[in-house]
């Protein structure tokens, strides 16, 4: 039997993709603790009885909520893998870090969830959770970091976790920073990608970096 889940991404039109939409834009802007039925409810415009027949509780939702992006990230780092696939480290890199930034630009409430999720004392913890052990074996092997993701050195996944937080930090705070710097959103993004990009690269590729640097001082 298919789950609520299964059911709305089979109908991105109907009452339940509707309700699943608004509730992680409603997540992804004020937390689990912030949200609560009734909003989400009146963002869509039903009553509160529709939401709770197509999804049941808030706990219930939220953790489709999580599901949902959880799925959705997975499908993406491999999309990415399949082009970064067998090019030089620097290449891979700046490659995913557009694609990425590109898809949590479109999906900001990803780095929210994540953030609020991760970094907040009254935090939900749901029966199904951000799978971040996963996503970084995942991001490790295809950085050629390990050669499977049963083998993450810590020192390699704290470099993996630096590297996803700088990029949920600029998403997450896109207003506050577009606002302090007095930027539009296109640029912003630009200049996003290409600070990640000046920091990561170098971090990642400290040989190849260097070795670029001596051949243009050579120049």
């Amino acid at each position: 039997m298919a789950t609520p889940l299964e059911k709305a991404h089979k109908a991105p039109d109907s009452m339940k993709a509707r309700i699943l939409k608004a509730a992680r834009r409603m997540f992804g802007d004020y937390g689990y603790h912030g949200t609560t039925t009734r909003m989400i409810a009146r963002e869509v415009g039903i009553d509160i009885s529709t939401l709770y027949y197509h999804w049941g509780e808030k706990g219930d939702l939220y953790e489709s909520v999580i599901l949902d992006i959880n799925n959705a990230l997975r499908e993406k780092l491999a999309e990415v893998e399949k082009v970064v696939h067998g090019l030089p480290l620097a290449k891979r890199l700046d490659i995913a870090i557009d694609m990425m930034a590109e898809y949590l630009f479109e999906c900001p409430e990803i780095s929210n969830l994540v953030l609020f999720q991760y970094f907040r004392k009254t935090r939900k913890v749901p029966s199904l959770d951000f799978h971040v052990p996963d996503f970084i074996s995942d991001i490790a092997c295809s950085m050629g970091l390990c050669k499977t993701g049963n083998d993450v050195p810590i020192r390699d996944s704290m470099k993996v976790l630096a590297m996803m937080n700088s990029i949920h930090n600029f998403i997450s705070g896109e207003n506050f920073f577009r606002e302090m710097l007095n930027l539009k959103r296109a640029e912003y993004i630009r200049l996003v990608k290409e600070t990640l990009e000046f920091i990561l690269i170098p971090a990642f590729t400290p040989l190849e970096s260097s070795k670029k640097q001596t051949h243009n001082l050579r120049r």
